[in-house]
């Protein structure tokens, strides 16, 4: 899952090597951190949270699949 948010997010952004993706375990299931630089903030988020809310929806359909439950978090 965390490569599949890489690919997605440097995909996005003008600065891909800053894109970075820490993944934690917790009770609640996975969970991946997504942080980027501060002038791409904008470009992962969308208008309205469209896009974070797709890259959501494109995580959870993929672990769904290996019955896993993986939470994405967009960082500062």
């Amino acid at each position: 899952m965390k490569e599949l948010v890489e690919v997605i997010a440097k995909a996005l952004v003008d600065s891909p090597e800053e894109v970075v993706v820490t993944e934690t375990e917790s009770e609640k299931g996975t969970i991946l951190e997504l942080r980027v630089a501060q002038s791409d903030m904008g470009k992962v988020i969308g208008k309205q949270g469209r896009i974070a809310k797709a890259i959501r929806s494109v995580v959870k359909a993929a672990a769904s699949k290996e019955d896993k439950k993986v939470i994405v978090e967009i960082m500062q």
